[in-house]
């Protein structure tokens, strides 16, 4: 294949998200919960009914369906479920890898380097995504080393939610997918689950300050880091709660967008039945239901219900 390349002036996406969480930080009262749900945030010692086996989805390059030159591959062989796999393979010391949805917005990651396949999801829904590969050549100036536009159309609405991916990275041996199956142990439901999983981690985590003013863009959440630290930004803790919840078979997207005006990340969770978490998270078994483990980890229960049923609250730009 012919290889095209131009002049791009990128747009870096930060992903610092400094001072998420949304503007001042109020008083705590020990995570998001009160002293009733501070019981349920521990896994109980009783086995639940739930089947906490652990479920990782492996994503694979199928090699059926690839797009390639000389500096990057794209494998699209497994795109009906959600993702799409992509290496580069030439010499430039800094790539990025642009996919522009169908619906026009334009998801930027700096890729890795090392000559393998990563994962990358098509999160808004079927139609046609535009993968493109692109070399630094200097400042914010980049060349397009590959480019090519899949079709996709999707088995459903929830499976790239399952498998990990660049930002919620995750396999079967992660310490923390084997915290979320201890965690689930006790739990009947999906909705115990996802109530013992944000417990665990707005009790457990705190949020670094230093590490918020200090971390560069193309900075990426190590799910195990956050759990061994105990500490995190907000882009780390929905990166681990994801992971948690995934490895259960619990669909959830990392989302990114703006807390009032401050540039955060927090979850979304699918589940299939009726129920909710404190009765502040809800969860009506037909939709996506927000979650903020950042700020359930400092706020009091009634700032955190406050701002969950303030739809102006949080504006979405990007799911993975």
């Amino acid at each position: 294949m012919k290889r095209t390349r131009y002049l791009l002036s990128l747009i870096v996406l930060s992903i610092s998200l400094v001072a998420c969480g949304g503007g001042q930080q109020p008083s705590t009262t020990g995570g998001g919960g009160s002293s009733s749900d501070s019981t349920s945030a521990v896994a109980k010692e009783s086995k639940g009914s739930w089947d906490n086996t652990i479920r990782v989805l492996e994503p694979k390059a199928g090699g059926t369906e690839v797009y390639e030159n000389m500096d990057a591959s794209i494998d699209a062989s497994n795109s009906s479920d959600g993702y799409v796999m992509v290496k580069y393979t030439g010499s430039a010391a800094k790539v990025r890898m642009l996919i522009e949805t169908p619906a026009g917005n334009t998801y930027n990651y700096l890729m890795d380097l090392d000559g393998n396949y990563d994962v990358y999801p098509l999160s808004e829904g079927s139609g046609t995504y535009k993968i493109g590969v692109y070399e630094n050549l200097h400042d914010d100036q980049y060349a397009a080393a590959f480019t090519q536009s899949v079709n996709v159309t999707l088995k459903d609405d929830y499976s790239m939610f399952l498998y990990p991916n660049a930002y919620v990275d995750f396999n079967a041996n992660s310490k923390a997918v084997k915290k979320g199956q201890e965690l689930a142990s006790s739990a009947n439901t999906d909705i115990e689950v996802v109530q013992n999983v944000y417990h665990y981690i707005t009790k457990n985590v705190t949020y670094d300050h230093d590490k918020a003013a200090t971390v560069q863009s193309g900075y990426i959440p190590k799910v195990d880091e956050t759990l061994a630290t105990g500490t995190g930004i907000c882009f780390d803790y929905a990166s681990l709660m994801g992971a948690m919840l995934r490895s259960q078979g619990i669909p959830t997207r990392l989302e990114i967008g703006y807390a009032g005006t401050e540039y955060h990340a927090w979850i979304s969770v699918y589940t299939k039945e009726s129920g909710w978490i404190d009765k502040i998270i809800q969860f009506d078994g037909s939709q996506w239901t927000l979650m903020d483990p950042t700020l359930g980890s400092y706020a009091s229960s009634s700032t955190v219900k406050k701002y969950l049923e303030d739809d102006t609250y949080y504006q979405l730009k990007y799911k993975y």
